[in-house]
């Protein structure tokens, strides 16, 4: 049997890409920081996965709204991680930076490295979490290309070097 501690210190080991996952519940914007998101299908019709702990106060937001944005962060946006991420600051959040809805009403980061306005699709229950699927409905692509904030290591990072394309 593999000991939970030591997959879980297996798994800071890779690198994943930072999202704040947002949604909408009766006009008021909840949010969290994800690293669990994944592309599923562009074709024929563009999806998403999120995978979200049933103790996430969003969880059962999503699974009311039917509906969520994934926005990629970008290296600039690190005290916003850290504010979606802390409980401490869940009266903050969407206070210090523009946002603004796409289709589905969900907060939508303006300066996001690409956002994602989905609805939701399927859901599967595995253990502790909820892997939603989402179809994406809207997508909003700044003009100025980011570099992606992401977490390694339990903590946020940014990319120290870049390949080149050959």
């Amino acid at each position: 049997m593999i000991d939970p501690t030591d997959f879980k210190h297996g798994m800071r080991r890779l690198a994943a890409g930072v999202s704040v996952i947002t949604t909408l519940e009766d006009g008021q914007p909840h949010g969290f920081v994800a690293t669990s998101v994944t592309s599923v299908a562009a074709d024929p019709t563009p999806t998403l996965l999120v995978c979200v702990n049933r103790n996430v106060s969003c969880h059962d937001v999503i699974d009311a709204s039917g509906s969520f944005c994934v926005n990629l962060l970008a290296e600039p946006e690190l005290e916003l991680a850290k504010a979606f991420s802390s409980s401490a600051h869940r009266h903050t959040r969407f206070s210090t930076h523009e946002w603004r809805p796409l289709v589905t009403g969900a907060p939508a980061l303006v300066g996001a490295l690409a956002s994602f306005d989905c609805e939701l699709s399927e859901k599967v229950s595995v253990h502790s979490h909820t892997i939603f699927l989402g179809r994406v409905v809207a997508i909003h692509l700044p003009e100025v290309p980011l570099h992606p904030l992401i977490y390694a290591g339990g903590q946020f990072d940014t990319l120290g070097s870049r390949c080149r394309a050959l």
